[in-house]
């Protein structure tokens, strides 16, 4: 289901505990209460999220428990429940929820008196982030990017893209593409194509454009040729664009990934025509596909990047837009945001970057533990086929793409009272999506995976068995 970064609907009788319509009547307020002698039971208490926080709240819905800690890969509940971690954040915990070594370094800064809060004043924290990303990450891959950083999430990112693109070029439309997400933020709203969350925008969504992802249409349909034609044909209605924006994995659009030589020859496109490329990172990036950046693989190199997420290692808020030097044209201050770099999220990102990023074997293992999700998601399909109708994704970002999104929906309820939390994605959240911490032990990792099997054999199984009895 999607929810933060999803949509999120009939969310109050997902989880019901049984097959009978969900009511807000208790037994003293039924009018057949008393001619039946019933006895009124008191209606259970409700928490303090049901009484006092808007009702736009997703994720609490989801996963109706109160959680009171959380360790590795792993969160427990308020009454002792313990639940293995499949979400991650949304992919905000790549390193596990509260990493010793992170949370050791930030208790020690804290303690020492550290500023907290800078603005975008030059810290000791910033600068030491600031070497640590361009040592570690940007000079071994021959990457020369200013680091801007905005607001504390994604949206920030994306809303700071596509502003300087628009800036840089002198030119307004921007081409986004189907299925894809990229925040609720009134800019970054209209790249995001999925209609719950533009329905909630109150304005229209200008200038962008939306063209077919990579296997949209199915395989051996050339959709960057189709872009292609668009943008030289004077009379398709398409102009031409600042910048295209685009995921190499969609997180929120149901795990699509586009191909290496889709990418490259997106790239191509748009250096040919002077249109400038922007990757939106902020889940598929910082190692989720096996890969700080996910692009890697295809061998391109955008004009700008958005990481957010996982950028801090430890799950703080953190937003970092990257772009080509020729690309600076901001003058001081001209976009801006009180909390435009957080001191503490500097710290636990250059310990992150320097534990997990200085030598090759931290990759390494994402692939082994990739492939170990891909062959028993394949053994869940084959298992399930006609109910399973596919597979999606890559790295530690992979998932089951089912036959309808009521049974997507299903299997993650299953899956949750088996002590799984995980949940789903798609244009009609019909993709059942691992997202484990990319630091998840094998063990475990295969624990939550037969976990999955389990609700996805109970479920098909319950709903073979209604229909049989129907």
């Amino acid at each position: 289901m999607r929810v933060a970064c999803g949509r999120e609907g009939a969310a109050p009788d997902l989880f019901a505990k049984s097959d009978s319509p969900v009511t807000t009547e208790s037994a003293a307020t039924r009018p057949d209460a008393a001619e039946k002698g019933a006895v009124p039971l008191p209606l259970p208490p409700r928490s303090a999220s049901e009484l006092y926080e808007s009702n736009v709240r997703s994720y609490g819905r989801r996963f109706p428990a109160v959680f009171a800690r959380a360790s590795g890969s792993r969160l427990y509940s308020a009454a002792g429940d313990s639940y293995l971690d499949f979400l991650s954040g949304c992919g905000s915990l790549n390193y596990g929820h509260s990493h010793p070594a992170l949370r050791e370094r930030l208790v020690d800064y804290l303690q020492g008196d550290g500023i907290v809060h800078g603005l975008d004043l030059q810290t000791t924290a910033k600068n030491d982030f600031l070497e640590a990303f361009s040592e570690i990450i940007l000079r071994p891959r021959k990457l020369d990017y200013a680091l801007q950083f905005v607001g504390p999430t994604g949206t920030n990112a994306v809303e700071a893209a596509l502003k300087i693109a628009r800036l840089a070029t002198g030119r307004s439309g921007v081409v986004a593409f189907t299925n894809g997400f990229h925040g609720v933020s009134l800019g970054a709203l209209g790249a995001t194509a999925n209609a719950y969350h533009r329905d909630a925008a109150g304005v229209p969504l200008a200038n962008v454009y939306h063209a077919p992802y990579d296997g949209y249409f199915g395989d051996g349909v050339d959709t960057v040729g189709y872009l292609e034609k668009l943008l030289d044909d004077p009379s398709s209605g398409v102009g031409h664009p600042a910048a295209v924006i685009v995921e190499s994995v969609q997180g929120e659009g149901g795990l699509n990934a586009a191909s290496n030589g889709w990418l490259f020859a997106l790239q191509s496109l748009c250096l040919a025509r002077g249109i400038l490329l922007i990757v939106d990172d902020i889940q598929a990036g910082c190692g989720r596909t096996g890969t700080f950046f996910s692009f890697e693989p295809a061998g391109i190199v955008p004009d700008i990047v958005t990481l957010s997420k996982s950028i801090s290692g430890f799950g703080l808020p953190f937003a970092l837009t990257l772009l080509k030097r020729n690309l600076d044209v901001w003058q001081p201050g001209q976009h801006n945001g009180t909390f435009r770099g957080n001191n503490l999220a500097f710290v636990t990102a250059t310990e992150a970057l320097r534990r997990f990023w200085e030598t090759p074997g931290f990759a390494a293992s994402i692939g082994r533990k990739a492939a170990i999700v891909r062959d028993r998601l394949a053994e869940i399909r084959r298992d399930h086929a006609e109910d399973l109708i596919g597979l999606r994704g890559r790295g530690l970002m992979q998932g089951l793409v089912c036959a309808s999104g009521a049974l997507a929906e299903a299997i993650s309820r299953r899956a949750f009272e088996l002590g799984l939390v995980i949940e789903t994605s798609g244009n009609r959240d019909q993709v059942v999506k691992c997202l484990p911490p990319l630091t998840i032990d094998e063990a475990e990792l295969r624990q939550g995976l037969d976990i999955l099997a389990r609700a996805t054999a109970d479920t098909v199984g319950s709903r073979e068995a209604a229909r049989r009895a129907s």
